[in-house]
This record gives C-alpha cells, structure tokens and sequence, in this order.
C-alpha cells in the first residue's frame, strides 16, 4: 500500500546549499557562547566563598595566637612586677633607719615604718616600660639616667601597673574567727563594722532591699559578717551597749531559706570577693563600705588577711577608717562624740584628713600618740598636735578616748597586698593581665651587712633584725644565707590571676 507523500518531502530530500551546514555549526555556537563566562563565573564565585572562609579561619586563629602571646607577656609583666615589689618591701627597714633622721626634721618623729610602698613610681621606675625608644642612639652612661642602666626596663612596648596596700590598716573581718580571743575579738569587729555604717548618711542604704531581697539593718549586716567567721553556732549581736546580750540563740537558716545553696561558714574567710556571699551584700552596699573604687584598692576598709592580734596601723590607714576607729564603740562613747553625731564635722575631718595624707606622701600619724594628740587636739609641735589644731579650725571638735582604748593602735603592718597589672598595648585593644597577691612578713629579717648572730663583744646579736638592725661582727656567706632563708621578703599567702 502505498502512502501519499508529504508536502514537503521534497525539501527534506533536497539537497542542502553551500554554506548551509557551516551556518547551521556558526548557529549552535552561537547559542552556546555564554557557558563558558557562566561557568568561570560559577567557578570564581565557589572560591571567592572558600577564600573568604579560609581567610576568617586564618585570621581568627592568628587573632588568638596574638591574644595568647599578649596575655603571657602581660602576665610576666606583672610577675615582674611582684618580685620587684618584694624586693621593694624587703628594703623598708634599710630605708626607713636611712631617712629616719630627715623625716624628723619635718616633724615626722619616732620608731615606724616608713612606707615605701606608696613611692612605687619612684622607686621601682627604672625598672617599667621602655627607658630609650627602639633604634634610637644608646644614652651616655656618664649621664647618670636611669636610661643608662643595664638590664633595665621592659622590651616590645609593655609595661605594669602597680599599687601595694597595707593591709594591717584596715578592719580585719578574720579577726572574730579567732577561737582564743573569743568574744572579744567579736566585739570588737562588731564594734568597728557599726561605726563604719553608723553615719545618718547611710541610713536611706538600710531601707531599702538589699541583694537577697530582704530588709537588713545595720545590726543584721554587721551579724552576718561576724557569724560567717566565728567558730561558734550562736548568732552574735552587733550591741555595743553595755548591757547587751552576747547572744540571742543559734544560728538560723537564713541562707537555705532565701534559696541560696549554701551555709554560713563557721571558718575565716580565704578571699575578698567571698565577701560577696554573706548577707546585705548588694551592690549599692558593696559599693559603699567594702570597694568603693575598684581600680584604687587603696580606698577599702575592710580586709580578709592580716594577724588576728595585730594592731591597727594608724600611719597608713586612710581617712574613713581613722574615723572608723575614732567612732568605735570601744574607743568613746558615741553619743557624747559630736565628731562621730555631726556630718559636717566628719566631712571636715575627711578633708583634712586626705590632705595632709597627700601632702606627706600617705604618712599622717607616725606614731599612734600623734593620733590621740590630734584627735584630743593637744597642743604641741608634733605632728599630731598641729594636726589637731587644724581640726579645731575646721570646726572639728575634740575627741575624749575612754581609757587605755587606744592600745589597740600600732604604726607597723605584716601584710600587704600586690596589685600588678601587666599591660601590652596592640594595634586595636589593650591586653591586661592583674595578679594580686598578699605577702606576710611576720618572722621576716632584714638583711644587714654583719653577722645577726655574732658581735664583737661575743653576744648573741639582735634576734629581730628587721625591727632594731644589728651591730656584730662582719658577715660571712653562712650568715648571708641564713639570713636570705627567713625570707626578708615576705611569706606569699594568696596569689590569684585575674
């Protein structure tokens, strides 16, 4: 059977005109001509994407390894910076029976400490930062720079920051952990932490919520911070009258009932910032009475370290705990004490209070008689007595003590504490690195240039060096050792990195 043919079979049939397949090829060519840009840009896409990963990666880890290297550099700053704080503190007594004679002449008279560690700036320089800027010319050694120095200075731009406070200046909440002492050294922390907060200025602090949520008065606080430490179960009373109770019963569940997963401690407390989980610890209080500048450490009144029985240091305590100690309970009586009722007469005795602390280098009562002829404004031509008469001035009346009230006062310190920031500047952020640490000279010597243990005459030589020299025959390498094995020093009891 046959099949009609297509109209246009003809044409398929026919024969195709020159030229006609080469257009046909020069067609399909030209509908594929963007592929290849396509796929380069695809190409260039998919590792633009994996270079800028590779490159984030690469930088983020480079970024860390700068902050890493930064950060030990710093933190070898500020070990330096320790040590050499040590070795600032082992000289004290050398440079106190230095300047000793000199001081004197400004009125600064008698046996204390003169405290070096307010004069780190001046004597621990030479040894900060970078004395000659890089690839300049070395300074002339006859110039007598601190420049000239060897080994001197720090390299690649750091340098630390430090500050060395007295820790014996301060009111020593440890103290009622003190199972020998008993009561007495309760009450007389009790008595110090109420002075602290009794000024009427403070009293909009205690009406308000405190940290926990719960109303604490002035009383409560100063209980909670004494039960934290003491040994014992019964909930000590802040009453510093004569007649109050010692106790009002066993300890309560305060912190199980507020939901805190914690008791009290019943033991000293090992840190500062463990101060944060006693009651009335809010922020409002804390900022207050126990850190008020956190970058001058100087400014506290309240400490964790020192001896249990040591006294009161009054030649570096600052102004608010002077006035502290002044209001004690233990020390006058309160209501009869205008300077401890009136603001304006505590705001004048913190002005010249600060002062005359600035203008003699932190030094304000050498001894703790210049502290009592001052406060009793006695007259004289002591340092304390003119003192005293400048209180007068400022309307600052005078202080009646109760009677040997003030033998809790001593011009010496054991502890101090180191605060070194090691600091290393770089292109967009500054890296700091802080250690505290807390040094115990107690048992401490100083290191003489004769034998402490031989004297011409065949004694046995001053057992303390450190607080009385000695005078004995020269020294010998065994002597030398056995004096650089007590530690001249100091004993390190807290070291923490921050």
């Amino acid at each position: 059977m046959s099949h009609p043919e297509s109209p246009h079979a003809e044409e398929r049939a026919a024969p195709t005109p020159p030229g006609g397949r080469a257009r046909r090829r020069l067609r399909r060519r030209r509908d594929r001509r963007g592929v290849a840009l396509v796929m380069v840009l695809g190409a260039i896409t998919v590792l633009t994407v994996f270079l800028t990963e590779l490159q984030e990666e690469t930088s983020t880890e480079l970024s860390a390894a700068l902050a890493d290297r930064d950060a030990l550099r710093a933190e070898y700053y500020a070990r330096s910076a320790v040590n050499l704080s040590r070795m600032l503190i082992a000289s004290e007594p050398s440079v106190s029976q230095t300047i000793g004679p000199m001081l004197a002449i400004i009125g600064l008279k008698g046996n204390f400490q003169v405290p070096v560690w307010k004069f780190t700036d001046m004597f621990l320089g030479p040894f900060n930062a970078q004395l000659t800027e890089p690839g300049a010319a070395p300074p002339d050694e006859a110039a007598g720079s601190a420049a000239a120095g060897k080994n001197l200075g720090l390299t690649g731009g750091g340098r630390f920051e430090l500050k060395i406070v007295d820790e014996d200046s301060k009111i020593n909440i440890n103290r009622a952990a003190d199972d020998v002492g008993g009561i007495a050294d309760q009450l007389a922390v009790g008595a110090q932490l109420i002075s602290l907060m009794s000024p009427p200025q403070y009293n909009a602090l205690f009406e308000e919520r405190d940290g926990d949520g719960q109303f604490s008065d002035r009383a409560t606080i100063c209980s909670a911070l004494v039960d934290w430490a003491d040994p014992g179960d019964q909930t000590f009373v802040c009453d510093t009258s004569p007649n109050a109770p010692s106790s009002t019963g066993a300890e309560d569940s305060f912190y199980q009932t507020v939901g805190l997963p914690y008791v009290r401690k019943n033991a000293p407390l090992d840190s500062f910032e463990e101060l944060r989980l006693i009651r009335g610890m809010g922020d409002d209080f804390w900022a207050t009475f126990v850190d008020p500048d956190p970058n001058n450490p100087d400014k506290r009144v309240l400490t964790v370290w020192g001896n249990r029985k040591q006294k009161v240091n009054v030649t570096s305590a600052n102004a608010q705990m002077l006035l502290t100690l002044t209001c004690g309970a233990d020390f006058v009586d309160v209501a009869a004490t205008p300077l401890c009722t009136d603001v304006n007469q505590q705001t004048a005795f913190l002005t010249v209070a600060s002062l005359v602390q600035s203008m003699t280098g932190g030094i304000l009562f050498p001894t703790p008689k210049d502290f009592v002829d001052a406060m009793t404004q006695k007259a004289g031509n002591t340092l304390g007595a003119m003192l005293g008469q400048q209180l007068k001035a400022m309307g600052v009346e005078a202080v009646k003590f109760k009677p040997n009230a003030t033998k809790a006062l001593g011009n010496r310190s054991n502890f101090l504490s180191i605060y070194a920031d090691g600091v290393v500047p770089g292109n967009k952020r500054e890296t700091r690195v802080r250690i505290h640490a807390v040094v115990d000279l107690t048992g401490a010597t100083k290191i003489t240039d004769t034998d402490p243990n031989k004297d011409p005459a065949g004694g046995g030589g001053n057992p303390n060096p450190r607080n009385g020299g000695s005078t004995g025959a020269p020294p010998t390498p065994e002597s030398y050792e056995q004096q650089v094995r007590s530690n001249p020093a100091g004993t390190i009891i807290y070291y923490r990195i921050e």
